[in-house]
């Protein structure tokens, strides 16, 4: 592949053993772009990731063809496979969908939920506040768990199968794609409020409510995850101290 040589681990932990070695390698490989070990854009080199793994082509294939039916890769004519880049067409296709089967989770959660369910999730914006408040300004701070296991939660109580295939197998993974340097305690604090409003309707079992304020977040969660992407974008292309830029004599 393109670039540093990124080491995985092979395929060999007892607890994955009940996993065909496809599964364990389409995870392992997953993990691998998600937390950027292999670069966006870069390019797959099949032989180099056997060799790694200590697989065969056969299961790697496999594997490669699951990434590529979750976006996770691509594949060009005469070019081969190449991990995905974080556009922003992508985003907003993402957001797009997202935001109609959130707000349906949504509405099915204020139905559904238990009481105990409903507890855990307050409870969860209760660590999302706590987080928020322990944050740096000024300083990247990554994504709290409280902030996806909210989403999480929520997907789940619909107990639609195929919303939650769809949100926690498929769109939660590529958002993960979209982490912003540009992230800011005044962005979260934002999204704090609306998750309290989208407990509230639920609370309240209000199922109508809770759609709207649902697909409210959403959309304007893709309006910040797309502003956050162009601040990125016009810092990269600023010149680095020490550079100079090149002038016609």
């Amino acid at each position: 592949m393109d670039g540093p040589e990124h080491r995985l681990t092979p395929v060999s932990d007892a607890a994955e053993a009940s996993q065909t070695l496809a599964e364990q390698l389409f995870h392992r490989l997953t993990d691998a772009i998600l937390q950027g070990e292999l670069p966006l854009g870069s390019k797959i080199s099949e032989p180099v990731l056997a060799q790694r793994y200590g697989v065969s082509r056969g299961p790697l294939r496999e594997a490669l063809h699951r990434l590529q039916e979750r976006h996770l890769i691509t594949r060009v004519p005469n070019q081969g496979p190449r991990v995905v880049e974080a556009t922003r067409e992508m985003l907003q296709s993402i957001y797009s969908v997202r935001e109609v089967l959130e707000g349906l989770a949504a509405r099915e959660a204020a139905r559904n939920m238990s009481a105990e369910d409903i507890e855990a999730l307050a409870e969860g914006v209760r660590r999302h506040e706590a987080e928020i408040a322990g944050l740096q300004p000024g300083v990247h701070n990554a994504l709290g768990a409280a902030d996806r296991d909210f989403h999480f939660r929520i997907a789940r109580a619909s107990g639609n199968p195929l919303l939650i295939e769809y949100l926690c197998n498929q769109f939660y993974p590529l958002l993960r794609l979209y982490r912003s340097r540009s992230d800011s305690i005044v962005l979260r604090s934002r999204a704090l409020v609306e998750h309290k409003r989208i407990l509230d309707a639920i609370q309240d079992r209000d199922p109508e409510l809770a759609e709207i304020m649902m697909r409210r977040h959403i959309r304007s969660g893709g309006e910040r995850r797309a502003e956050a992407m162009a601040f990125d974008a016009s810092v990269d292309q600023q010149p680095r101290a020490g550079t100079r830029r090149r002038t016609r004599a």
